[in-house]
């Protein structure tokens, strides 16, 4: 009977002792070399390509140095920011980090301008230290808008998710991007910007480009007017041509006296002139104020009409004649 062949047991990789010595080492083709090369560059190049191409069309997100960012590339829509929230946001970035990226666009010389994501970026630089401690980065996508516009569009449709924007500040960056040149007209910024609002909304923020108009350089809150005094306000100018002139130089003259120096100062005087009780407080008689000290034979007393009275022992033609003087050359 013959004998079986044994089988010999399979050798493990780290038992292959290789090539006997002096046996030379089997070589790739050189045309499988090279071959490969072009695949290895190839794909480098098309990964390369593609990271490229997300980074332009805005879906890659960057590290960018905080100082690298011009927050006022844009007109902000937003002029006044909740203390409280900011606090909020703070908070959260501080504990978990930054969420959610800023959108910015490339300038020139390594800087981007800041087209949404505002209030990140001021947490982040607020939580800088003075020593350098704090973030250093901030998280963004590039985008590439085709012109200006597209970056107000980008702007304001973020806001519009994100936080609550007053009538008043919908109205000012419509308005104002009309003015600088982005859109041709009021009409076209109202529509390009707010196109996804209702015909409804659209129309109060209309309303409220005419109160930005008429109000904007004498309001010290304009932010506070609500939607109900807004138009009411409006509706008002457009019965009397003369209302909106009459309400400036009324709020100069309050303003003047330190009679509105706050918020609810603020909306009350317009309550007041809405209803006509302003109007009807200024053709009432005031009375004056009581006579102040200056010194020891000197009174000052104030009248609510705007003039002085100097009076007392020590009022001399000396003190008339330097009074004279003083006014007449304005020192």
């Amino acid at each position: 009977m013959a004998k079986r062949k044994r089988l010999a047991p399979p050798i493990a990789p780290y038992q292959d002792p290789g090539p006997a010595a002096g046996t030379p080492a089997k070589r790739t083709a050189p045309i499988a070399d090279v071959a490969a090369d072009a695949a290895t560059s190839a794909a480098l190049s098309e990964l390369s390509q593609t990271l490229q191409s997300a980074r332009d069309q805005g879906r890659m997100i960057l590290s960018l140095p905080l100082d690298a960012v011009q927050s006022d590339y844009l007109l902000r829509d937003r002029r006044v920011v909740d203390d409280d929230e900011m606090d909020a946001l703070i908070a959260s970035i501080s504990a978990r980090g930054q969420q959610t990226p800023i959108e910015v666009v490339a300038l020139e010389d390594g800087r981007y301008g800041l087209i949404s994501g505002w209030r990140r970026l001021q947490a982040l630089r607020r939580l800088q230290g003075p020593d350098g401690s704090g973030p250093q980065t901030v998280l963004a996508l590039l985008r590439v808008p085709e012109q200006a516009s597209d970056a107000y569009v980008a702007m304001v449709e973020e806001n519009e998710i994100r936080v609550g924007i007053s009538f008043y500040e919908r109205a000012r960056i419509v308005r104002m991007s009309a003015m600088n040149g982005v859109f041709d007209s009021e009409k076209q910024a109202l529509r390009e910007m707010f196109g996804a609002a209702s015909r409804s909304k659209r129309s109060k923020i209309g309303s409220f480009v005419r109160l930005h108009a008429e109000l904007d350089r004498v309001l010290k809150f304009p932010e506070a007017i609500g939607e109900r005094l807004g138009l009411a306000l409006v509706q008002r100018f457009d019965k009397d041509p003369q209302a909106a002139a009459q309400l400036r130089t009324d709020l100069r003259e309050a303003q003047a006296v330190r009679e509105i120096d706050t918020v609810e100062a603020e909306q009350a005087f317009l309550q007041a002139a809405l209803t006509g009780k302003r109007s009807a407080a200024k053709s009432s008689p005031k009375a004056s104020t009581e006579p102040v000290q200056l010194r020891p034979g000197l009174h000052l007393k104030e009248h609510r009409d705007g003039s002085v009275t100097i009076s007392g022992t020590a009022v001399g033609a000396d003190l008339r004649a330097r009074l004279v003087a003083w006014v007449r050359d304005g020192r």
